[in-house]
């Protein structure tokens, strides 16, 4: 999953993790495809995030977070290509279980919303899945259609990539970082090094950019006022 995908929708991710601070830097293209990276790969890139927590450790305003650049996040939004797939997000999170953002971070960063991408290694669609993945979750092929024409449908993609999803988190037992590498790299790499993320700088930039970019597509949080009660409101009878 998410080995350099070859289509000019694709986002570009950068190979720093060995910087001194992990950051994020992005930029939305003309099509309004936002597009990510661990550092500043030419002068359209903006800084996103400046982060310095390790792959694992939460992030936010106190690890350096910053404001995105503008219309970054917005971009989503008016994206004809997320657009277009976003019914099929909401659905495939919800019948599987999985956060929205996070599985809306995950085709970001593997696809750019492309439903027809294929990276070298034969991974195919939104979340450039492998057929073999494909088929351990469901897609079959048929008279129809080969089992790569069925991950080309959005849906069909979605579905699969997120059952994928919710397995792994059964497996890893809901530990997001370990989930993420194991989608990025195999559930057997995260094993055999001792159920942690592989140190694959691959891997590792991949781990941290969906959890970046997750965190910052979670909506605004509102702060409750705790309800007074009834007998805080009412006159106490002691002064009727």
């Amino acid at each position: 999953m998410g080995r350099c995908i070859r289509t000019c929708a694709s986002l570009l991710l950068g190979l720093s993790c060995l910087a001194a601070q992990a950051q994020v830097w992005g930029f939305v293209d003309e099509r309004g495809v936002p597009h990510f990276a661990s550092e500043r790969l030419d002068d359209r890139y903006q800084l996103f995030y400046a982060g310095d927590g390790a792959v694992g450790e939460p992030s936010g305003a106190a690890a350096g977070a910053v404001t995105a650049p503008p219309g970054l996040l917005a971009s989503f939004e008016v994206s004809t290509a997320y657009k277009a797939v976003r019914h099929h997000l909401r659905e495939a999170a919800r019948a599987n279980g999985i956060e929205y953002e996070l599985l809306k971070a995950v085709v970001a960063v593997e696809s750019g919303f492309d439903p027809h991408a294929v990276s070298p290694r034969g991974a195919v669609g939104l979340m450039q899945i492998m057929p073999g993945t494909a088929q351990r979750f469901g897609v079959r092929a048929s008279a129809g259609g080969s089992l790569e024409q069925k991950l080309s449908d959005p849906r069909t993609n979605l579905h699969a990539g997120a059952r994928y999803l919710a397995w792994l988190m059964k497996k890893f037992d809901g530990q997001v970082d370990l989930v993420l590498a194991a989608y990025n790299a195999g559930e057997g790499a995260v094993l055999r090094h001792g159920r942690q993320v592989p140190p694959y700088r691959e891997t590792l930039n991949y781990v941290r950019n969906v959890n970046e970019l997750r965190q910052r597509l979670q909506p605004p949080r509102v702060i409750r006022q705790p309800q007074a009660r009834l007998t805080d409101l009412a006159p106490s009878t002691a002064s009727l």
